[in-house]
């Protein structure tokens, strides 16, 4: 029994340490996993119901990281998603296998108005889903954001990655 309670002790106060984390390895939440393979970034989201939303996104910027996403990720914040860059504006397609939530698909245009959007993907499925036409970018959020910030073709994204012409 002391040598549990010493163990124990032993372990709290390691959590004390200057730069310790309180997260045993193994056990890092989907975001920390997230934050190990992406730079983060804040984008904008202007509406017609002139409301601006502010989004976390991770950042996908080459074919490593545009083809990890959001795969395996159980949980995703309301104000968090994932920012698809691509190297020039072109037809994207993209797919929801192993991605376990189902998620809103804004494809963006250069000058950064939202051309098309899918809602509600449909988890592990490799069926494609289509930007119907040229962009730049692919914004991933939770399921329902779409909706639920009232957001529409002709959005405004704001954020470097875009012109806003």
């Amino acid at each position: 029994m002391k040598r549990l309670q010493f163990l124990a002790a032993l372990a709290a106060a390691l959590l004390w340490l200057p730069g310790a984390s309180p997260v045993v390895a193994g056990t890092l939440t989907d975001a920390q996993r997230l934050d190990q393979a992406f730079s983060r970034s804040t984008l904008q989201i202007a509406t017609p119901d002139a409301k601006l939303h502010k989004i976390d996104v991770w950042i996908a910027d080459n074919d490593a990281r545009r083809s990890r996403g959001l795969m395996f990720v159980e949980q995703l914040a309301d104000d968090a998603g994932m920012l698809f860059i691509y190297p020039q504006p072109q037809p994207i397609t993209m797919w929801m296998k192993n991605t376990r939530l189902s998620l809103d698909m804004l494809f963006v245009s250069a000058n950064g108005r939202v051309h098309r959007i899918v809602e509600n993907t449909t988890p592990m499925s490799t069926d494609t889903i289509s930007s119907d036409g040229t962009v730049l970018a692919v914004i991933e959020l939770k399921a329902g954001s779409a909706a639920r910030l009232k957001i529409r073709p002709g959005a405004q994204v704001i954020h470097p990655a875009f012109s806003l012409n």
